[in-house]
C-alpha cells in the first residue's frame, strides 16, 4: 500500500514468528527449490471475490484471523527482497520467512481447506522505496518467473498480486521486467496445465490511474503479459480537498474503465468491468479525516462493486478492522471510527460469488 511501513521495515529486519528456514535457495540468481503443491485439488477463485490484505508482519496466524473476521479469501502482504539487486523473495524481506511450507504453509492450507485460498503480494510502499520490490531488485528475467512460480507450486495459489507504486511505478527497467517475467509465467502454467492470474495493484487518482499507471500497463500489452485484474487504492489522494470516498471510488473506477478501453479496444466494456479490482482503506487514512471511508460508505461500495460487475473488492488492511483507536488517521492495528469489530470484512464477505 501506498503508506510508509517504518515498523514494517524494522521487523523485516528480525523474525517477526521465530519460524525456521525451511528452504534453501538454489545457485544462480536465487531461484527457490520446488515443492509440492498441497494434494487437494486447487479451486480457481470465485468472479467476484473480497480478499482483504492481510498484513503478514505482524505476526498474526492469517487462518485465526479468517475464521475470526469470516473471510474465505485474503491477500497476503508482502513479498519483497532483504536487499537491493536480489532475487530472492522473502516474506516481509526477512531471511527467516522463505517461501516455504514452513512459513504460512499450515495457515494457507487451512483456508484453502475451507474452501478459500490466498493471493501472495508482492511489493507495497517500503519495498517499492529500498528497491527490494523483487522486479527493482532484480535483473533477470527468468528468476523472477521462477520465483512466481514457485508460489504457486508451493501453496497453491492461483492469482499473484503485484502492488507497484512509489519509486517503482517509475522505474521502467523494473516495469519491463516485470511484465516479460508474467508473460513468461503465463507460458508455464498454459504449458504444465496451471492456473495462475496476474492482478497489479496501483494507485489512482480520483478520475482514474495517473499516467505512470497507464504507462506500466501499456507495457504489459507490449510484453504480451495478460493483466487479470487492475485493482486500484481509492485512498491517500493527499490532494487536501475532503473527499466522499464511496462516490470517489465509483468516478476512480469509471475513469480506470476509460483508460483499459484505450488500452484494449476490441475487449467488451463488460469485460472490463470484470478486470477492475478496488482496495478501500477503511476509517480514516493517512491523510487525515478529510479522506474517512466510513461504515455506510461500505454498503454502497459493496453494492455498486456486486451491480457493476468488478472483480475484487478488498480493503488495507484485516487488522484494522475494528474500532480501537477513534480519532486515529492511518493505524496499524485500527480504523480510526467507531465501529463493531469485523464490520468492513462482513460488509464486503457478500460481495464473494460465482
Amino acid at each position: 500500500m501506498r503508506r510508509p511501513r517504518a515498523l514494517r521495515a524494522l521487523l523485516s529486519c528480525i523474525s517477526v514468528t521465530g519460524l525456521a528456514a525451511g528452504l534453501v535457495a538454489l545457485g544462480g540468481g536465487g531461484a527457490l527449490a520446488a515443492e509440492q503443491a498441497p494434494a487437494h485439488p486447487v479451486r480457481p477463485l470465485p468472479a467476484q471475490v473480497a480478499a482483504p490484505y492481510f498484513e503478514a508482519w505482524t505476526g498474526d496466524s492469517p487462518a485465526a484471523l479468517a475464521a475470526a473476521s469470516g473471510n474465505k479469501y485474503l491477500t497476503m502482504a508482502f513479498l519483497q527482497t532483504d536487499k537491493p539487486a536480489s532475487c530472492t523473495a522473502y516474506w516481509n524481506g526477512d531471511t527467516t520467512q522463505p517461501i516455504s511450507k514452513s512459513t504460512f504453509g499450515a495457515d494457507i492450507a487451512a483456508i484453502q481447506a475451507r474452501g478459500g485460498n490466498v493471493i501472495p503480494s508482492f511489493g507495497g510502499y517500503g519495498a517499492d522505496t529500498t528497491n527490494t520490490e523483487l522486479a527493482d531488485s532484480c535483473t533477470d528475467v527468468d528468476s523472477i518467473a521462477k520465483v512466481y512460480e514457485s508460489l504457486v507450486t508451493t501453496y497453491g495459489i492461483t492469482r499473484i498480486d503485484l502492488d507497484v507504486e512509489a519509486d517503482s511505478i517509475t522505474n521502467a527497467a523494473g516495469i519491463d521486467r516485470r511484465n516479460k517475467a508474467i508473460a513468461q509465467v503465463q507460458r508455464w502454467a498454459a504449458h504444465t496445465g496451471r492456473q495462475v492470474q496476474f492482478s497489479y495493484t496501483l494507485p489512482t487518482t480520483n478520475t482514474g490511474l495517473a499516467p505512470s499507471g497507464v504507462a506500466l500497463l501499456q507495457n504489459a500489452v507490449d510484453n504480451h503479459a495478460r493483466v487479470d485484474v487492475v485493482n486500484i487504492m481509492t485512498f491517500d489522494y493527499w490532494d487536501g480537498a475532503t473527499h466522499d470516498m464511496a462516490a470517489d471510488t465509483v468516478t476512480a473506477a469509471t475513469g480506470l474503465h476509460t483508460q483499459l478501453t484505450a488500452l484494449y479496444p476490441k475487449s467488451d466494456p463488460a469485460r472490463l468491468w470484470h478486470r477492475i479490482g478496488v482496495t478501500e482503506m477503511p476509517g480514516i487514512d493517512d491523510f487525515g479525516p478529510e479522506e474517512t471511508f466510513t461504515t455506510q460508505d461500505a454498503v454502497t461500495v459493496e453494492r455498486w462493486a456486486a451491480a457493476r460487475g468488478i472483480n475484487t473488492l478488498s480493503f488495507w488492511a484485516l487488522q484494522r478492522d475494528n474500532g480501537g483507536c477513534v480519532g486515529t488517521a492511518g493505524a496499524n492495528s485500527c480504523s480510526g471510527i467507531a465501529q463493531d469489530t469485523w464490520y468492513f470484512s462482513h460488509a464486503f464477505e457478500r460481495f464473494t460469488r460465482g
